[in-house]
C-alpha cells in the first residue's frame, strides 16, 4: 500500500506496528503536495521543513513509548486557524503577511496529541463562499472530474474547499475545517470524503478568524467517519479562553461509530423533499434510509415547518455578524496597510479595505451593515433572530420523536468553476440543506454514499441532538458501511 492510501486509523495502526515511520508518511504526503498542489491549489502555505522536524520528533517519542492519540499523523490546517510562526491569511489580501504569535486552541490540541502540520489549506476569503473561488490565493480545484467532461474544472465546495480537496487528493490524512452554514459538510460531500460540524460550543473558537460568531464551529474532514471521530476527539474540549465553549466531557467518538443503529428512530423531514430536487439525490436519500432500516433502525417522517425560512434567516444573521467582526481589519494594527503620504485616518481605512477585501466579502459586509442600520434592525435582524428561535424549536420538537435526522448533504454534485458564479443567490442556495444545523447549533455529519451519472460523489447528512455526536457517528458509520464507498478521484497523489 502506498503511504498516502492509508486512512487515518490505518496509518495509526501502521505507525504503532512499525510498518512505517511518521517521517516516511509525512514525506509521501509532501511529495503529493509538490506534484498536485500547483494545479489543485489546496494549500496556500506549505510548511515542509517544519513538518519533517515534527515527524522526526514524533518518531522519537513513539520509540520511547510516549505515543499520543494522533502521534505522527500529517494534517492540513485551514488558513482560518491562527498558527504560531506561520502566516495566517484567511484567504484574504488584507491579512497578507500576518504571522500570529499564538496558536489557536484547536490546532494546539492537535499538536499536543502528536499531529504533524503539513501547511495551511486554502479557503473562500474569510470563509465566505460555497465554491472556494473567492480566495485571494486563487480558486481550489476539485480533484474529481465529470466522466463525460473531464476538462471542466469543478469546485470543491466552500469555504473549507482546500481542506476537503487536500484530503480527497491524498495530500493529507485529515484536515481542520470550519462550518458557518455548511462549509464542512458541503465540501466533504463534493469531494467524496466525510466531515462533521460538531455542536456549537464543542470546539473552541479561540484563535479562529471570525466570520459569524454565533454560527462558526470548527470540525474535521477526513476519509472516513471513524477518522473524523478520531480527529474530533482531539479537537474538542472546554476552553476558558472562549466564552461560548461548553464545559462538557468529550466522549470516545470512535467507539460510538461501532454502536450500530438497531432500535434507533431516524427522522425524515418532509420539508427537505424540495421541488426540483435532483432525482439522483432523492434516490440516494431513499437508499440511505433503506440501509438504516436493514440494520434495525426505524424511519419516521417528521416536520420542520420553518425550514423554508432558514436560508433568508441565515443570510441576514451571518452577514450582520460578519460586518461587525470584519470592522477590526483597518490597516492600523495588523495585516495589509494601503495609504498615501498626507492622507488621513478615514482615507487609510477606505484604501486598505477597498484593496484588501474581495467582492464577496464586501457584498456581505454591505448586507450586514444594512440589516443592522437604524430603521432596518427591527424589520430584518430582529425578525431573523425570532425565526432562528422557531427553527431551533422545530428541532427540539422533532428530537422528542427521533434519535437522529437524515437528509441530503447538498442539492447537487460539484459544479463547474464557471457555473453559478454570476448569481450570488443561486450560489447561496447550495447551503439549503445545511444552514438549519448552524442556526440551531446542532451537530451535522456529511457521509459519502454514492456517485451520480457523471461519476461524481454525492453525500448524505446526519443531524443529531445538541452534544449527541455519538448518535450522529453511529448513524453515519452505518450508512458508510452499507454504501461501501471506495471510489477515489483520478487526480490524486
Amino acid at each position: 500500500m502506498h503511504p498516502t492510501d492509508f486512512t487515518l486509523a490505518g496509518a495509526l495502526a501502521a505507525l504503532e506496528e512499525g510498518a512505517i515511520s511518521s517521517v516516511e508518511l509525512t514525506q509521501a504526503h509532501l511529495d503529493g503536495i509538490a506534484k498536485l498542489n500547483p494545479r489543485i491549489n489546496a494549500y496556500i502555505t506549505v510548511t515542509a521543513e517544519k513538518a519533517l522536524v515534527q515527524a522526526a520528533e514524533s518518531d522519537a517519542r513513539r520509540k520511547r513509548g510516549e505515543a499520543r492519540a494522533l502521534e505522527g499523523i500529517p494534517l492540513a490546517i485551514k488558513d482560518l486557524f491562527c498558527t504560531a510562526g506561520t502566516e495566517t491569511t484567511a484567504g484574504s489580501r488584507i491579512l497578507k503577511g500576518f504571522v500570529p504569535p499564538y496558536e489557536s486552541t484547536v490546532s494546539q490540541k492537535l499538536l499536543d496529541d502528536g499531529a504533524v502540520f503539513l501547511g495551511k489549506a486554502n479557503l473562500d476569503e474569510f470563509a465566505m463562499g460555497s465554491s472556494n473561488t473567492t480566495s485571494a490565493a486563487g480558486p481550489v480545484e476539485n480533484p474529481w472530474s465529470r466522466a463525460n467532461d473531464p476538462d471542466t474544472r469543478l469546485v470543491p465546495g466552500g469555504s473549507s474547499g482546500g481542506s476537503a480537496a487536500a484530503v480527497a487528493a491524498r495530500m493529507a490524512l485529515g484536515a481542520t475545517a470550519t462550518d458557518t452554514g455548511g462549509s464542512i459538510r458541503q465540501p466533504a460531500a463534493f469531494c467524496g470524503i466525510a466531515g462533521i460540524k460538531p455542536t456549537y460550543g464543542r470546539c473552541s473558537r479561540f484563535g479562529i478568524v471570525a466570520f459569524a460568531s454565533s454560527l462558526d464551529q470548527a470540525g474535521p474532514v477526513a476519509r472516513t467517519v471513524e477518522d473524523c471521530a478520531l480527529l474530533l476527539k482531539s479537537m474538542a474540549g472546554f476552553d476558558p479562553k472562549d466564552s461560548t465553549s461548553a464545559d462538557i466531557a468529550v466522549p470516545d467518538f470512535a467507539a460510538a461509530c461501532r454502536r450500530g443503529v438497531k432500535g434507533l428512530r431516524i427522522g425524515v423531514p418532509k420539508e427537505y423533499r424540495l421541488d426540483g430536487l435532483a432525482p439522483e439525490i432523492a434516490a440516494l436519500w431513499d437508499q440511505g434510509l433503506a440501509w438504516l432500516r436493514e440494520q434495525g433502525a426505524e424511519t419516521v417522517e417528521i416536520s420542520l415547518p420553518h425550514t423554508k425560512y432558514a436560508l433568508p434567516t441565515y443570510y441576514i444573521v451571518a452577514p450582520a455578524e460578519a460586518s461587525s467582526n470584519l470592522a477590526r481589519y483597518d490597516g492600523v494594527r495588523f495585516g495589509a496597510r494601503v495609504t498615501e503620504p498626507g492622507s488621513d485616518l478615514r482615507d487609510l481605512y477606505e484604501r486598505t479595505r477597498a484593496a484588501g477585501f474581495g467582492a464577496e466579502v464586501k457584498r456581505r459586509i454591505m448586507i450586514g451593515t444594512y440589516v443592522l442600520s437604524a430603521g432596518y434592525y427591527d424589520a430584518y435582524y430582529l425578525k431573523a433572530q425570532k425565526i432562528r428561535a422557531l427553527i431551533r424549536r422545530d428541532f427540539e420538537e422533532a428530537f422528542k420523536q427521533v434519535d437522529a435526522i437524515v437528509t441530503p448533504a447538498t442539492p447537487s454534485a460539484a459544479f463547474g468553476m464557471d457555473e453559478k458564479q454570476d448569481d450570488p443567490v443561486t450560489m447561496y442556495l447550495n447551503d439549503v440543506f445545511t444552514v438549519t444545523a448552524n442556526l440551531a447549533g446542532l451537530p451535522g455529519l456529511a457521509v459519502p454514499a454514492g456517485l451520480d451519472g457523471q461519476g461524481l460523489p454525492l453525500g448524505l447528512q446526519v443531524i443529531g441532538r445538541a452534544f449527541d455526536e455519538e448518535s450522529v457517528f453511529a448513524v453515519g458509520h452505518a450508512i458508510e458501511q452499507a454504501a461501501n464507498f471506495t471510489a477515489v478521484p483520478q487526480l490524486r497523489a
